[in-house]
């Protein structure tokens, strides 16, 4: 297991939907192994999902509020009571923006064995589901940002203005 390198914005991968798990094998867990050595690997991280190491799976680990695993083929349930904060992404290395995300978020999956997992939780643990969630469908926090709070993300991420990339 290695730290791998964060994929940055501009890299198709980002973008793409990630293909499901269909083989919980010794090749997934080395998967598991890298997303998570590479979380750890720097501070401040809550989580990695396989695009943003080059991977087409829909696997991503998080350390959000005292918890840590991982989740495989995940399906999110969120509540409609919301909250704003700021979000960042290593994708987009130092930029933050005031984001809009459900308070409380339900996710369904998997292990890396294939057993059923369910993680549920509020604030920043709800965030970071959400977040990683949305990288496996090749969504970014800043899809989701509206009016100048995205003119100005993009007008600073077409400027080149986010930090070089963490390895």
């Amino acid at each position: 297991m290695t730290m791998r390198p964060i994929r940055i914005i501009g890299d198709p991968v980002l973008r793409t939907s990630c293909a499901p798990v269909t083989s919980f094998d010794a090749e997934l867990r080395a998967l598991v192994g890298d997303l998570m050595d590479t979380l750890l690997g720097a501070p401040g991280r809550a989580g990695v999902a396989a695009p943003q190491i080059g991977v087409d799976a829909q696997v991503f680990v998080y350390d959000a509020d005292g918890h840590r695993g991982h989740l495989v083929n995940p399906t999110i349930e969120l509540s409609e009571e919301t909250e704003v904060d700021d979000e960042g992404c290593l994708s987009i290395p130092g930029l933050y923006f005031p984001t809009r995300r459900a308070l409380h978020a339900t996710a369904h999956g998997f292990d890396q064995h294939g057993e059923p997992l369910t993680i549920s939780g509020s604030g920043f643990l709800a965030r970071a589901l959400q977040h990683e969630t949305d990288h496996l469908s090749g969504r970014l926090y800043v899809d989701t940002l509206t009016g100048e709070t995205r003119r100005r993300a993009l007008r600073e991420i077409r400027a080149g203005r986010f930090d070089s990339p963490s390895r």
